[in-house]
């Protein structure tokens, strides 16, 4: 009796202390659950929390993505701006370029018409009366080597043959006499009173009335290219009379009054 007795209170230890084994392993795993359990917990908050941020970061994103393209779409619209406007510019340049050629070949042709109307008084004056005809040519050629070689230019050279022409046409209008030096035709040197009478005959008286001259102009060739002037002296009363009577009515020593000259219109040929 005693040794069940025995038996059974060593029994009662042994399920004693293995129940505090148990007893001590269940607080051990409920301690273990309540510590995932509030991993769990903080990993869920952190989730959650990633959650909020990926949500945040993806709303950031789009509004990153929507300000991007609005951008871009604007930096498009400006470069299509800009490319016109450079298109534009590109024309205008090209547009202006061209019409600067065309003002350089319009000033060219403009050039060349001003040199050739020079050449054509200066051959004009060339067969005009011998009335300062070298100096007159000279300033004609001045004008055209100044045009060919571009010293002058185009409005200058235009103002200058316009002034040249005007002189020549006053030339060609005007009545005028002076008192000069004069070698007629057997090389005699007197003083004379020439009469011009515009572009087409001069007559001289010298100063004692005694010696009289018509100049008369005849062509050495058939095509009346090149003119020669000279005098001619052999003058009858009548025509010597005439000759003084236009000197006297010019210097107002007769009253003004219509006098005929023995002029000749035609132009002589040189056999």
């Amino acid at each position: 009796m005693q040794v069940i007795l025995v038996l059974l209170a060593f029994v009662s230890v042994m399920f004693a202390t293995e129940i505090q084994e148990l007893q001590l392993k269940k607080d051990m795993l409920l301690n273990d659950i309540k510590k995932i359990n509030e991993n769990i917990t903080a990993m869920d908050s952190m989730i959650k929390d990633d959650g909020k941020r990926y949500k945040n970061l993806q709303s950031r994103y789009k509004i990153d993505i929507e300000r991007r393209k609005s951008e871009i779409d604007s930096l498009r619209i400006k470069i299509n701006e800009l490319a016109n406007d450079l298109t534009e510019e590109q024309n205008k340049q090209k547009k202006a370029k061209l019409q600067k050629e065309q003002v350089s070949a319009k000033r060219k042709a403009l050039k060349e018409v001003l040199i050739s109307v020079g050449k054509k008084l200066e051959m004009q004056v060339a067969l005009s009366l011998p009335w300062n005809k070298e100096i007159r040519i000279d300033r004609i050629k001045s004008l055209v080597r100044d045009l060919e070689s571009d010293n002058a230019a185009i409005e200058e050279g235009f103002s200058r043959l316009k002034s040249l022409i005007a002189e020549e046409t006053k030339f060609g209008d005007e009545v005028v006499i002076i008192n000069s030096p004069l070698t007629r035709k057997n090389g005699e040197m007197i003083n004379a009173q020439i009469l011009r009478i515009g572009n087409q005959w001069m007559v001289y008286a010298d100063e004692n009335n005694t010696l009289y001259g018509i100049l008369e102009k005849s062509c050495k060739t058939i095509e009346c290219v090149d003119i020669e002037y000279h005098w001619r002296e052999e003058l009858n009363l009548e025509e010597r009379s005439a000759v003084k009577l236009a000197i006297d009515v010019k210097l107002a020593k007769k009253p003004p009054q219509i006098v005929t000259l023995p002029l000749n219109i035609k132009v002589k040929e040189d056999e």
